[in-house]
């Protein structure tokens, strides 16, 4: 009984596992090119060509002025590449500096709200768990430098805010908004 009971666990798991992936697969559909001076316009949705240096791709968080102002930190925009939830290179810094502030700064022990968000492409489910998936990847980062889990609160938006229309838009759609919680 306990086998058979595994067995329908593990086909539950791996159909909702095949349905995201067919997901993913087909929102990778390469997007028309537009007459966009923005060289990232051209570059098909889901390409693995670089971006180019300095652009919205470069971090993947947004960081609210109350944060900013109190942690004395500059503006800091950040987007996440097309279906992805991994941490850059260059959101450590101003992740670092939001951890210092949150544990031994001016917000030391304050709440913090983490919201994922999508660009529109994929299913409502699909965007949804992807924004959750970036919401928890940032907390996980700044627990393992210092915050507290119990601080932290994540959550999703998905695609809701989207607002892009085109691959520079998508791009600012995929972020994680950061907050202080009250």
């Amino acid at each position: 009984m306990e086998t058979l009971k595994s067995r329908a666990q593990f086909i539950g798991t791996a159909t909702v596992a095949i349905t995201l992936l067919a997901t993913a697969c087909a929102a990778n559909k390469p997007a028309a090119a537009t007459a966009s001076s923005d060289p990232r316009d051209t570059i098909p949705r889901g390409s693995t060509e670089a971006m180019p240096a300095n652009t919205p791709t470069d971090s993947n968080v947004t960081i609210s002025q109350d944060i900013l102002t109190a942690c004395k930190m500059s503006a800091a925009a950040a987007h996440f590449v097309f279906d992805s939830a991994s941490i850059t290179p260059s959101d450590r810094s101003p992740l670092d500096t939001v951890a210092a502030c949150f544990t031994s700064g001016p917000l030391a022990g304050k709440p913090l709200v983490l919201v994922g968000h999508a660009d529109p492409r994929g299913t409502a489910e699909y965007n949804t768990t992807l924004g959750q998936s970036r919401a928890d990847s940032v907390a996980e980062y700044l627990t393992a430098h210092g915050l507290s889990r119990a601080q932290e609160q994540t959550s999703s938006r998905g695609a809701l805010d989207a607002t892009g229309t085109n691959e520079a838009g998508w791009a600012r759609d995929r972020r994680v908004d950061l907050s202080l919680g009250y």
